[in-house]
């Protein structure tokens, strides 16, 4: 039975990857193999450290202008690449080496509150000054443009009347944490058929 090789792309803290690493230890068919960080500093490092996964960090530079990070997931063996809070645009040669195999996540209702510059905290703040009555993830395929790609799935929660950017957030991290492993597992079981 082959093992399906998923690389993660993360900037920061690193919790949905803490997520995708718990619901895949072990499991039988698919494996994080690599994180991929644009940032030494990114607490998602030392994550991936705990868990036992290999990570490398590139440069900006490194990404957009050389084929180094495609390098890289090649000789890993990639097979499917996850984003969980990478907040760089993936390149063209990568996206063409991997068409229609790498998913993002989103903590909003695309095609509302995406695009350029829209992440973390911002999206939630700008949810709750439209006074939107819910909100939650979008999960989707990726492409040239940022949050334009096929979407995959979304998943909602209610925006209260006291909701601030923070309380909000606390609710859309528990929708992450939870549907993001399901789906992609779903995704690269039914691909693999």
């Amino acid at each position: 039975m082959v093992v399906i090789n998923i690389a993660v792309f993360a900037s920061g803290s690193g919790t949905n990857f803490q997520a995708l690493a718990d619901y895949f230890s072990g499991h039988a068919r698919i494996a994080i193999r690599l994180l991929l960080c644009n940032r030494q500093e990114a607490a998602v490092i030392e994550r991936a450290a705990k868990a036992g996964i290999d990570h490398y960090v590139f440069s900006r530079h490194e990404l957009e202008n050389t084929g180094k990070v495609k390098d890289i997931l090649v000789e890993y063996d990639i097979h499917f690449i996850v984003l969980a809070g990478f907040l760089l645009k993936i390149p063209g040669n990568i996206l063409k080496a991997w068409p229609d195999r790498i998913v993002n996540i989103h903590p909003a209702l695309l095609p509302k509150y995406g695009g350029k510059g829209m992440y973390g905290m911002k999206v939630h703040q700008s949810v709750i000054m439209s006074g939107e009555r819910f909100s939650g993830i979008t999960i989707h395929m990726i492409n040239e443009e940022y949050d334009k790609g096929s979407i995959v799935s979304q998943h909602t929660c209610e925006v209260k009347k006291e909701d601030t950017a923070e309380t909000l957030a606390e609710r859309i991290h528990q929708l992450e944490h939870y549907w993001y492993p399901r789906i992609i597992e779903k995704l690269l079981l039914l691909q693999d058929e």
